[in-house]
């Protein structure tokens, strides 16, 4: 039981690295973007590139694949993204799902419909087993790998949004562009690295949900439905609201298919669908009391 509640945390864990960016977008940004899980796929195959074909590292995949995607994310946020801004959500819905079906057809153009493997390194290969009979805690090495990085992305993102003078620009430009321009504000550079970064995060998890998620062409669609859970159930204007969400998310979605393997999707979007009616706002949004 505690080794189903651990993976099931690990699991949210990654869900919270591949979802954040596209919270940050919606909630800060105000642009509903479908083809955030296209960045999680760009930074995946990115890693799969370097390891397989040019034989480096895994743990230094894992920043190339950030500054990867948040290169990539930057680019299209200056030539697509940027124009879209003040369309309709609608507008905006279709636009990014048109995208990742162009992904999904490039992915696998490119790189063939089979899943990918990634070798991790012998470190994070093993597994530590604590207690004994029922109570016993197996914990896999790179599952603690990926719950020590959320972690620590956790910490640097709410101290980067509610404590330094970015944060504070940022949060002026999407209150009112406008008046936050007039005061000397940068909007477009704000957006830009916003949005840029948003990108890299989804690249940096699909790097390390490789291995635990598989990773192949369709990988946007599957785990698309999982990052607007995320973002609905947590709530766009915090933090704390999308990590609860995820881990709520990872341990009902783990816990689910271990118990009840039939109905294991069932009792995730029923636990959804109970929050929102109990929270329409999500768990820690402006309109709501938490």
């Amino acid at each position: 039981m505690l080794t189903i509640l651990f993976d099931g945390i690990a699991y949210g864990m990654l869900l919270f690295i591949l979802a954040v960016g596209l919270s940050v977008t919606m909630g800060l940004m105000n642009f509903i973007n479908l083809a955030h899980g296209a960045f999680a796929m760009a930074g995946g195959y990115l890693t799969v590139l370097l390891m397989q074909r040019w034989g480096v590292p895994f743990l230094w995949c894992l920043p190339i694949a950030f500054a990867g995607t948040a290169l990539l994310g930057a680019v299209l946020e200056r030539t697509l993204y940027r124009p879209m801004y003040r369309k309709p959500h609608l507008d905006q819905v279709l636009f990014s799902i048109g995208l990742t079906f162009m992904a999904v057809a490039a992915a696998d153009w490119f790189m063939g419909s089979t899943q990918q493997i990634i070798q991790l390194p012998g470190f994070l290969r093993g597994r530590t087993e604590i207690g004994t009979g029922d109570w016993i805690l197996g914990m896999g090495h790179y599952r603690l790998f990926i719950i020590a990085v959320c972690a620590a992305l956790t910490v640097g993102l709410q101290y980067v949004l509610a404590r330094t003078c970015f944060g504070s620009r940022l949060r002026a430009a999407v209150d009112d562009q406008r008046v936050a321009a007039g005061l000397g504000i940068n909007v477009n550079a704000i957006f830009l690295a916003t949005f840029a970064f948003g990108s890299g995060l989804a690249g940096l998890g699909g790097a390390l949900g490789a291995e635990v998620l598989g990773l192949d062409p369709t990988f946007p669609l599957k785990f698309m439905i999982y990052f607007l859970i995320v973002v609905a159930v947590g709530g766009t204007s915090s933090i704390t609201g999308p990590l609860l969400a995820a881990l709520l998310l990872g341990v009902a979605d783990v816990a689910g298919k271990y118990y009840i393997p039939k109905l294991g999707a069932f009792i995730v979007y029923s636990l959804m669908i109970a929050i929102l009616i109990w929270r329409p706002q999500g768990l820690f949004s402006r309109g709501s009391k938490a």
